[in-house]
């Protein structure tokens, strides 16, 4: 792609003569070198009538291109090969690069003007200036690029005689004045009764979405903005992501809140936060300007001046925009838009915001659920983060801050502890909250009452309607019955919004539902913050994962949807295809004339991560420990249908992803690789909580190892996931590499071990007290036998439960735990267990510090090992001292086949150990010694020794 564009765009100028748009076609095209006129002729040549193509000779143009080309400096092609960097330096200071142009003699007052031009985003004013540059030859492009440096050295880049107008300075008090007012208060699980943020404020666990060498510890808020895991500096845009209720809201409002105080993120002078919920609801078309100054915060004077600031200082503001995967439209960057000033729809505003092509040099922040977010949008991102919910400390906190009573909170978390699936469901911040605000109801159930998500959401259910009765909070059953018109409003309104991706709703739609002032009196809803200029009132459910709680009643409880609304609400694949939701819902909402405007009009992307979880509470609902509460609110004969329907679209949806198990490659174990929805499927059999159901789902799986690889799996899943795995009826090695399981999935895990042949828990932030329940409930398992644990946060008080593993089970295979932080004094207490151990064959110890001292306790253990097959000390700090206690082993053993030495610090003694050591030994096959203190020649000359030596 050579033309950007933006340049497109100037010259597409419409009211301009078409001679004058060609001419600055051919300027541009020749600015931009050689490489771009030649594909500009191939171009012109195949849209040319052929005999006009075949008179026009281009040979000798490229020729000479290329001669004026080779005939060019380094500076010239600097200009080119540096593009994308150049433009990034030069946005803070085009008025100082502009003098010393004019000061040199390259530029006059018309060139700085055509530079200047106001529509023009700082980004499209630099790469005009190296445009012009380029066109006046060498000797101005050395000016430039001299400029640049000394910029760079000087570190004054992007403060560059910068003093803020009064005016702006005047709004930057008001933006940051009402940006605090909305900040202070925690609004994300609906402000129900008015915490102070910085009371109940607790960190969520945060990640990098890919590996990167300059981690260092946990990321902090800041590291959001700052450089640490960049993987695209030409972007602007960092993600969140993160599953419904893990936090994302609250991250975004403390760090607004921290910014108004002036606490953080000091770099920016403005801060303009956006909910994407809310832009839902603006039909008008807005210019950039428009949607700063309508939607956040209006200036009281100099509006203009203002935003020209913002214009020409763009490094010096930030945006968010909370719930990118709740806009009506996908992430498209179909329709591209430069200019600040054109008015647009706004989701095309949000997606030129976040890929660039609108308000360049900006830092846009952008939170949304992974499931929504495609290799189309991650190809804009600056870096992705994680939000992976509370750790078991987080929790700990969060309970004991929501409660000033410390008797309370120290209850809460006993219940907790006595309750391990609850306790994973705490690791999720919204239903942390909801059993912190019930907890008058949790201490009053008994122990391990609440499993499932769906408990937890009937609990909050039934506290926020006994409230209304107080003098009735013992009513029994009957509390349900008592509510249920209410219950049936909200749930149609729910159901609608679901089906037509509407989380903001309108008093008009609150009448078509028949929801009265009594019904939001409830709480269940509460009125949103309208940033729109029609001061009408609108409201929304207390938390997006409620309004599909009530969705899921309204399908249980009501008669009037249609009998095929359960059925088509399981089949998330159909709705990803078609991209209508109205396809799902259509059959089953009432035919009013917003459903028919819905089918006919706009198509709206599908939304399936809340119809899973609509589809998970409808399974959770209809199970038999809730099928009590509907004995008076619904027919028994419907029910019952109901949830036949439920049982055969589970066992269906397993059985189309066994069928989809490739046949393995001979040779090779049968494996399954789930897809997206395998995971979802299987939360829905445990809200069943029916042990026939997921008997009969999961019968049918019949594979050696079953891989779950990068699917969002928490504690919540690890729950879910044991509880249909225990009913597999052969071994199975469980892959859960690269999620967010912690110590708390481990422990949810722990009832299907006995299933588990060999357990694969890499990067998953698992500690030493994960370890310390895992080994313990292992040792008990007869089909134990492989366990992988590839950087984690494990140290050297983990290794005497591994080593109490190797001593206890004679049948045990492989141990791998790299990458993690194993001393020497962990590599003997290995040891210990290795000398008694006769059936290891593979020991992995990767990228830890063992050094000389653990190499040595290792190779005394294992060297008379007649298992050991294969060994890594890869980047231990083994030196020579090592390397010749491992010659022992190498000399000794009848099995070992390959020892892996790279990366560390094995000089030519310890390599000589090594090769007098496989003089006796002819079954090993390679020895690995890549990366260690060795030179040139003295690693050619012991290759031609010892081809088995790998340097």
């Amino acid at each position: 792609m050579e033309l950007l564009w933006e340049d497109y765009q100037n010259i597409q100028v419409l009211g301009r003569a078409l001679y004058t748009n060609a001419r600055w076609l051919l300027d541009l095209v020749y600015t931009k070198g050689v490489d771009t006129c030649e594909h500009f002729l191939t171009a012109l040549k195949q849209v040319l009538p052929e005999e006009q193509g075949a008179a026009l000779s281009f040979s000798g143009c490229c020729l000479n291109l290329e001669k004026r080309e080779e005939s060019q400096s380094t500076s010239t092609q600097t200009l080119l090969t540096h593009r994308p960097s150049l433009v990034s330096k030069l946005q803070g200071c085009i008025d100082g690069a502009l003098e010393a142009l004019v000061v040199s003699g390259h530029f006059n007052s018309g060139d700085c003007n055509e530079v200047r031009l106001p529509i023009h985003t700082p980004s499209q004013q630099a790469r005009c200036l190296l445009d012009h540059v380029r066109s006046k030859g060498e000797s101005a492009a050395k000016v430039v690029l001299h400029y640049i440096e000394q910029k760079q050295q000087s570190g004054s880049q992007n403060q560059e005689k910068l003093t803020p107008p009064k005016d702006f300075l005047k709004y930057q008090k008001k933006l940051s004045s009402s940006v605090s007012a909305q900040s202070c208060f925690l609004s994300t699980y609906g402000g129900t009764s008015h915490m102070s943020l910085d009371d109940i404020y607790t960190e969520g666990e945060l990640e990098l979405a890919h590996d990167c060498a300059d981690v260092h510890g946990p990321l902090g808020l800041e590291d959001i903005v700052g450089t640490v895991g960049t993987v695209n500096e030409e972007a602007d845009t960092v993600l969140v992501s993160g599953e419904a209720g893990s936090g994302k809201s609250t991250l975004l409002q403390r760090l607004h809140l921290l910014w108004a105080r002036g606490a953080a993120l000091q770099d920016f002078l403005l801060l303009f936060p956006f909910s994407c919920r809310r832009l839902n609801s603006e039909q008008r078309e807005l210019s950039v300007q428009e949607l700063l100054f309508q939607h956040c915060c209006w200036p009281d004077r100099e509006q203009e001046e203002i935003f020209q600031f913002i214009l020409d200082h763009p490094h010096l503001i930030l945006f968010t925009f909370d719930g990118l995967d709740e806009l009506k439209q996908s992430f498209s960057d179909e329709h591209r838009l430069c200019c600040p000033t054109q008015r647009a729809p706004v989701h095309i505003l949000l997606f030129n915001l976040i890929q660039g092509s609108l308000m360049k040099g900006v830092w846009k922040v952008v939170t949304s659920r992974p499931e929504a977010v495609g290799p189309l949008l991650k190809k804009h991102l600056r870096k992705e983060v994680s939000l992976k919910g509370f750790s078991p400390s987080g929790i700990n906190c969060f309970v004991r801050k929501h409660h000033s009573d410390p008797t309370v909170a120290a209850k809460i978390l006993e219940s907790l502890q006595t309750n391990t699936a609850l306790l994973g469901l705490c690791h999720c911040p919204v239903l942390c909250w909801i059993v912190s605000q019930c907890h008058k109801e949790l201490l009053g159930c008994g122990e391990g009452s609440l499993q499932t998500i769906t408990d937890v959401y009937v609990m909050i259910l039934q506290h926020f309607l006994q409230h209304q009765s107080p003098l009735k909070s013992n009513m029994g059953l009957g509390w349900l019955q008592e509510h249920l018109t209410t219950v049936l409003r909200l749930g149609q309104l729910a159901f609608e919004g679901i089906g037509t991706t509407c989380y903001v709703f309108s008093c008009t739609d609150l009448e078509t539902c028949g929801v009265t002032d009594k019904d939001i009196c409830m709480g269940f809803l509460i009125q949103s913050k309208d940033m729109s200029s029609t001061h009408s009132k609108h409201y929304e459910f207390l938390h997006v994962t409620m309004q599909c709680f009530f969705a899921a009643l309204y399908l249980v409880l009501s008669s009037n949807t249609d009998r095929s609304a359960i059925p088509k609400l399981f089949e998330p694949q159909d709705i990803r295809d078609t991209g209508l939701t109205s396809r799902c819902f259509g059959a089953c909402l009432p035919s009013t004339d917003q459903q028919r405007q819905v089918l006919g009009g706009e198509a709206t992307a599908a939304e399936t991560p809340n119809l899973q979880i609509t589809a998970t509470f409808v399974s959770g609902l209809l199970s038999q420990r809730h099928r009590s509460l509907w004995l008076h609110c619904c027919p028994s004969a419907l029910m019952e249908k109901k949830v036949k329907q439920v049982s055969r679209c589970l066992s269906k949806g397993m059985q189309k992803h066994f069928k989809s198990i490739p046949q393995p490659v001979a040779g090779e174990k049968k494996s399954m690789h789930a897809m997206p929805d395998f995971v979802w499927l299987i939360k829905c059999i445990y809200e069943m909580q029916e042990s026939r159901i997921a008997k009969d789902a999961i019968s049918k799986l019949e594979v050696d190892h079953l891989k779950l690889t990068y699917c969002n799996i928490g504690p919540v899943e690890c729950t879910a996931l044991a509880y249909v795995l225990q009913y597999l009826r052969n071994p199975v090695g469980l892959q859960l590499d690269n999620n967010s399981v912690g110590d708390v999935g481990v422990e949810q895990l722990l009832p299907c071990m006995h299933i588990c042949n060999s357990l694969y828990l890499r990067n998953n932030n698992i500690t030493d007290e994960g370890i310390r329940k895992l080994i313990a409930k292992g040792i008990q398992c007869d089909n134990f036998q492989k366990i992988a644990l590839f950087n984690n946060k494990l140290t050297d008080a983990c290794t005497q439960h591994f080593s109490h593993l190797l001593k206890t089970k004679q049948d045990f295979l492989s141990l791998r735990l790299g990458n993690n932080n194993i001393t020497a004094e962990g590599a003997k207490q290995l040891a210990e267990g290795l000398r008694f151990n006769h059936s290891l064959q593979f020991l992995g110890l990767w990228g830890n510090k063992i050094g000389d001292a653990g190499a040595e306790a290792l190779a005394s253990a294992l060297e008379n090992s007649k298992t050991l097959v294969w060994l890594s000390l890869v980047g231990n700090g083994v030196g020579s001292a090592g390397a010749s206690a491992l010659a022992n082993i190498i000399k000794n053993s009848t099995s070992l086949e390959e020892i892996w030495l790279t990366q560390n610090c094995i000089t030519r003694t310890g390599v000589e150990c090594l090769i007098r050591a496989l003089e006796h030994n002819t079954r090993v096959k390679s020895i690995w010694l890549r990366n260690n203190d060795l030179s040139l020649e003295e690693v050619e000359e012991m290759t031609q020794r010892e081809s088995r030596l790998i340097f």
